[in-house]
């Protein structure tokens, strides 16, 4: 597993106005979210990066009003998948 380490300069972790204890869990999680809303992290790994499971992922995505990336395909794979083994 690679770390990779972010360096935020003092003034700026001051202003998020989050307890000490709290900062890198936040900006981990907004990482996760912004990097899912590109399209450059699935839900599954962005929910992992912001050390969330995947339902309190989809609740954040949900109070966030964050579109998930599920097509029209998707569902049509999934019911295929679901429906195959019947």
């Amino acid at each position: 597993m690679s770390n990779i380490t972010i360096r935020v300069p003092r003034d700026i972790v001051q202003a998020l106005r989050l307890p000490p204890d709290a900062v890198a869990v936040e900006l981990q999680r907004e990482l996760a979210v912004a990097l899912y809303q590109r399209g450059i992290l699935s839900s599954g790994k962005a929910a992992a990066l912001a050390g969330m499971n995947r339902w309190e992922w989809g609740e954040l995505l949900g109070a966030r009003k964050i579109p998930r990336h599920y097509s029209d395909e998707d569902l049509d794979r999934d019911i295929t998948y679901a429906t195959r083994s019947q």
